[in-house]
């Protein structure tokens, strides 16, 4: 009899092996209770076996029983356990519609703002009165040099030049040896006014060019002929024609600095930048 009861609690507690947890934890009560009152009815036959074989079927029966629900407990726990969900931010992160919609700003590189010039100057310059009457040339050009801190004798300048009794021949000339006398990349060029006098570009042109070399420390040598009265109503006139220097100038260009080296009694004075435009029509400058 005893055999046929282990075998009937061996086939039940294979069977609640395969249920679900919860009921293997019932089965297993109930298996429990069964083996109990089945020791105990042995116990009281005669023909019974001593009870230590009961034990020993129960021991070996509770493992597998231990064994069998701690392993559907901890797959229930799991389950039901909230660190074994995975989070939504840990699968799939929502993505940023700033990053995917907005493009990234492009890089630009801002211009430098190009400075303004004064509205007035006046270069720091050595005056000399031309030591010849047809040195005007050589003696225009050195005025103008001295600005920039280029020292030469009118004499020499005079040889560059091409100058003789009959004067210094263009503003080409003048442009030629500026270039060769000041610092940079050819700075000056020529600019020739044709006609008997300037137009309205021809002033504005005139007015911008005296303004970008005076502010840049380089005075401007101009061809001139024919008569002109400055601001102060001073007359001067050179019907054969005469080279002075711009030094400087005001009001935004609108009236220049002279210096003349005609007249050392009068080495410098101001006429409007129109009145300078006429007086260099037919021929040109340099700045």
């Amino acid at each position: 009899m005893e055999e046929h009861v282990n075998d009937h609690l061996k086939r039940q507690l294979r069977r609640l092996a395969g249920e679900r947890p919860y009921q293997v934890v019932a089965g297993s009560a109930v298996a429990l209770v069964l083996a109990s009152g089945t020791s105990a009815l042995l116990a009281g036959s005669d023909d019974a076996p001593a009870p230590r074989h009961t034990t020993a079927a129960a021991a070996e029966i509770a493992p597998r029983l231990d064994g069998t629900v701690s392993r559907a407990q901890a797959r229930a726990t799991a389950s039901a356990s909230p660190s074994a969900t995975p989070s939504p931010s840990a699968t799939s992160a929502t993505p940023d519609p700033d990053l995917t919609t907005k493009a990234a700003p492009r890089k630009t590189t801002a211009k430098p703002a190009a400075s303004k010039s004064p509205s007035s100057k006046v270069l720091d310059y050595d005056y000399a009165a031309q030591t010849t009457y047809y040195y005007c040339g050589p003696a225009a050009v050195r005025n103008a040099l001295s600005a920039t801190g280029v020292k030469s004798t009118q004499d020499a300048l005079a040889a560059d030049l091409g100058t003789t009794e009959m004067g210094t021949n263009s503003a080409a000339d003048t442009t030629r040896v500026l270039n060769e006398m000041v610092e940079g990349d050819n700075p000056y060029r020529t600019r020739m006014i044709s006609g008997g006098s300037a137009t309205s570009a021809q002033i504005d042109r005139l007015q911008a060019d005296v303004v970008k070399a005076v502010a840049a420390g380089r005075g401007v040598v101009a061809n001139i002929a024919g008569d002109a009265t400055d601001v102060n109503g001073g007359w001067h006139s050179f019907p054969g024609g005469h080279y002075i220097a711009v030094v400087g100038y005001r009001n935004d260009g609108r009236t220049v600095r002279i210096a003349d080296s005609a007249d050392p009694s009068l080495p410098s004075y101001w006429v409007s930048t129109i009145t300078l435009a006429h007086w260099t029509a037919t021929r040109g400058y340099s700045a």
